[in-house]
């Protein structure tokens, strides 16, 4: 099969969770088992679990771009899986979360007010239009269509780490605010 014939078989598995997954994750953080009667506790620990997965996430993004520029695609193509699995280790944590808790309002006031939500917004975004970027130049890469992966990996990469640095600037602008 070649690297074409590749990515179209993938492209509606693209497709679906490209739109799925924030669907799911916009239902799924509108629900709060507390409302629905369930007596559950708040999982107030994973805030900074979720938040250290992103930072871990823009390092390894980091280092994985390193490793091809070196040559080393093995080494490469691990990093980027596992940066995959952090994803959606966070996306897991960061729902049961928020099904679990109270919602936090971001308290700064003044120009750190406006700084915050420039940042959450972008990174809300951003988290969204990257999904079918990371599987379309994830799927280009592990098919052999190295040319194309490299063309959109340009684009990709710097969306990416975008999304998983400002995950942790979020956290420490609004982790003085949550109740525990």
């Amino acid at each position: 099969m070649d690297h074409i014939q590749t990515e179209k078989k993938y492209s509606i598995w693209i497709w679906i969770l490209s739109i799925a997954i924030p669907v799911v994750v916009a239902i799924l953080f509108s629900v709060n088992l507390h409302d629905l009667g369930y007596d559950v506790k708040p999982l107030s620990f994973l805030p900074p679990i979720y938040a250290t997965i992103n930072g871990l996430t823009a390092i390894l993004l980091f280092w994985a771009v390193s490793a091809i520029k070196k040559g080393n695609q093995v080494l490469h193509e691990r990093l980027i899986k596992i940066c995959i699995a952090c994803s959606v280790a966070f996306l897991a944590m960061y729902v049961a979360y928020h099904m679990t808790s109270v919602e936090t309002k971001f308290g700064g006031e003044g120009a750190i007010r406006y700084i915050y939500f420039f940042i959450l917004i972008t990174h809300i975004l951003l988290s969204i239009i990257i999904i079918p970027f990371v599987l379309v130049t994830f799927v280009r890469g592990i098919s052999g269509s190295y040319q194309r992966h490299k063309k959109l990996a340009r684009i990709t990469y710097p969306m990416w780490l975008y999304v998983a640095v400002t995950g942790v600037i979020v956290y420490l602008m609004i982790s003085p605010y949550y109740v525990h």
